[in-house]
């Protein structure tokens, strides 16, 4: 029934919740430190890559047969069962990262708001940060999850209270003369830091993944994934002039895990520093608890259609073994490194599959525009994982060795379970030949 459908409204909820949902509140810190006032240029720039990559996976989307997930055309356009589920793999990878980039920054607001460092003799936010994850997965074992009405409700608080926070604090910063257009703060960092943040613009593609249950999908995905896009681009835009004019870099980088909190407290004091810190933690929580929901259905998917392996399914489709391995993952990735190493990794495995997207658009070209905007995307794409692995050897080596292993690790795992069949045949044959 349409009345069961998706509308355009809904679905511009689900792109902006999917971006705002967390990602702003654990990044903002790490990006303002890399590139000072000229942090709103860096969000620019991971806007454009990121509306690069969502007009080339609309092209795909429209020239695939049917309504296909993003996963199924990859396929479908490159003739390449392993290509697509390397595709999937990294997806899976790169919603483990978010979570972990969630779970850590919930933990960090957390700590501020208390205003303590440890409990019981052990470190508070590591603590914190396990226990989220302990209880999202619970929830999610015990079928729970928000329903599109609420979640409306919910992304309306959460951008509402964002937009106090940038609008109040751009009439605090002109009325005193605070407010500069950041282009002194200019240069190479201002990518790097692009690059660390374009993780707060990973969402818009979710709904690529549920178009049959989506009204009008052609057009209303269409309109909700443009939309958004440049929608968040903007409010980031705001949060980020505010954030570094009335906070010095020195001040956020002390504290880069509640930056947004602490920029509060120039014009609504502690209630604005108490304020954002609560808006943190419902937005990290939620967008934890949504995307375990949603990692572990494209978990089951993958599993389903032989793009992972059959251990992963539970009995009778149950989701218990998928949603256990993804809460040991993020755990295990939230305690690796520190906010700067988590965010890299989560960019890194998004920007690469919205490159893969922007290159295949390249490929599939029809026209001057169909050609020119997925080349921007695919060599922003290609600047900003240069970018990415250029910060992790330089600010945490530790961090970039393990992710080359796990990277190393996870695409031979991926090659040996895509061509198993091959490689059992050949040694069957060379079994017989001896």
């Amino acid at each position: 029934m349409a009345s069961d459908q998706i509308t355009l409204s809904e679905a511009l909820s689900m792109a902006i919740g999917g971006m705002v949902g967390g990602g702003i509140f654990a990044v903002l810190g790490v990006v303002a430190v890399e590139a000072g006032t000229a942090t709103w240029i860096a969000f620019v720039a991971s806007g454009v890559v990121a509306i690069c990559a969502g007009y080339s996976a609309l092209r795909l989307n429209a020239r695939s047969e049917g309504q296909l997930n993003p996963i199924a055309y990859i396929e479908q356009f490159t003739g390449s069962t392993t290509l697509a589920g390397m595709t999937g793999w990294t997806f899976i990878a790169g919603y483990v990262g978010t979570m972990s980039l969630y779970a850590y920054s919930f933990g960090g607001y957390f700590a501020e708001l208390i205003g303590a460092d440890a409990v019981a003799g052990l470190p508070l936010q590591p603590v914190i940060t396990l226990l989220v994850i302990v209880v999202f997965v619970g929830l999610n074992l015990g079928g729970a999850h928000a329903s599109g009405r609420t979640e409306n409700i919910l992304v309306g608080l959460k951008v509402l209270i964002l937009l106090v926070f940038g609008f109040g604090g751009l009439y605090y910063g002109f009325q005193r003369g605070l407010i500069s257009s950041g282009l002194e703060d200019l240069q190479v960092s201002t990518l790097l830091a692009a690059s660390i943040g374009f993780v707060a613009f990973e969402g818009w593609e979710l709904l690529l993944f549920d178009q049959e249950n989506i009204e009008n999908p052609q057009e209303t995905i269409t309109k909700a994934i443009y939309g958004s896009i440049v929608f968040v681009t903007a409010l980031y835009v705001i949060v980020a002039v505010v954030t570094t004019n009335l906070v010095s870099t020195e001040v956020i980088q002390r504290n880069a895990e509640t930056a947004l909190a602490v920029a509060a407290e120039p014009f609504l004091g502690q209630f604005g520093f108490v304020l954002i810190s609560i808006a943190a933690l419902f937005s990290t929580g939620s967008a934890l608890n949504a995307t375990l929901f949603s990692a572990s259905r494209l978990t089951r998917m993958l599993v389903a259609d032989d793009l992972l392996p059959s251990q992963l399914r539970g009995v009778d489709d149950d989701p218990t073994r998928p949603l256990l391995v993804l809460g040991v993952l993020t755990a295990l990735l939230s305690g690796l490194g520190g906010l700067d190493g988590i965010s890299s990794f989560a960019s890194l495995s998004f920007i690469t599959i919205f490159g893969g997207f922007s290159l295949l658009a390249f490929l599939e070209r029809t026209s001057f525009v169909s050609a020119l905007i997925p080349a921007i995307g695919c060599l922003g794409a290609i600047a900003t994982i240069v970018g990415l692995l250029y910060n992790l050897v330089t600010t945490e080596p530790e961090v970039f060795v393990a992710v080359v292993g796990i990277s190393i690790a996870a695409v031979a795992m991926e090659l040996l379970y895509f061509d198993r069949e091959p490689i059992l045949a050949e040694a069957r044959n060379v079994k017989q030949r001896l």
